[in-house]
Parts: C-alpha cells; structure tokens; sequence
C-alpha cells in the first residue's frame, strides 16, 4: 500500500523511480522524488555492501506495505494494534521442497515473512489480521503475473 493510499491520496499518481550506478561495480544510487537510497552486494558478493542488495530491498517493500496494510485496517476497525513487525527471509528452494508450488522442478524464490503484532488483540482479530497481510498490494503483485517492458533510450 503506497502512502498515497495509506492518507486516502490519488494513488494513479506515482513517481518515478530512478537507478543509476557506474558499470565498474555494485553501488546503485536509487532516487524517487526527494528520496534518495543506496543499493549494493554484499561484500562476499563483490560488492562494497554499501546498502541492501536488490533482494533486501524487495523483502523491505514487502515488508511495509504487509505493516501499512494490516496497520489500516486495524485503524479503520478501531482495534487495538499499537506495533507491527514484519520480519522476511528470501531464498532459493527446491521446487520439489514446496508442497503448495505448482512448479515441480528446478529451483524458486521462497520468501519467510513475520508478522508481529502488538497490542491487546484477540485471536480473531490477529486471524484476520494475519488475512489481511496477504492482500497487501505489494503481495498481490508478488503472487501475480507480472509484464515488464523494458526498451532502450
């Protein structure tokens, strides 16, 4: 869930996210309108670990828009959530590993994800909670078929 849509904003409104990084190493300079981050490998990679390799920082959109979803909703129910955590682990598996995978051979992306919830809850509430982080919208992109087109400038 972007921001945008997190304070009710126009979400058709999105900025463009610009990489620019020099072709003898890793860094990446990552700017998104004031917004500026650093990307790298690690330095077991090759790289001078100057900031969260491109997985990290997948697992970090992940992440929040899992926590600023389920924070929403609690919002919008009136529950008492004070605190979330989300903690995620990527890995290659065995797609013979995965019993709810379609594929069947070869290797795939598995992700971990956490979900602490803090605050005096129910077990129906943590439930739906725990519901509602699957439908975050970086989520459904993840689980989704995705079409990127890229050309040349």
């Amino acid at each position: 869930m972007s921001a945008s849509e997190a304070s009710g904003g126009n979400a058709s409104v999105k900025r463009t996210v610009i990489v620019t990084g020099k072709a003898s190493g890793f860094v990446q300079d990552v700017t998104v309108g004031p917004h500026r981050l650093t990307a790298d490998e690690p330095l077991a990679s090759g790289g001078t670990d100057a900031g969260p390799d491109p997985y990290e920082l997948l697992l970090a959109a992940l992440g929040v828009c899992t926590s600023m979803t389920v924070s929403l909703y609690a919002r919008r129910k009136q529950w008492p959530l004070q605190a979330v955590t989300v903690r995620l682990r990527h890995s290659k598996i065995h797609a013979a590993d995965c019993a709810s995978c379609e594929t069947r051979e070869g290797r795939l992306d598995h992700i971990e994800r956490e979900l602490e919830l803090l605050g005096e809850l129910d077990a129906e509430q943590r439930a739906r909670l725990l519901e509602i982080a699957n439908k975050c919208p970086v989520h459904r992109t993840l689980t989704s078929e995705i079409d990127i087109q890229t050309r040349l400038l």
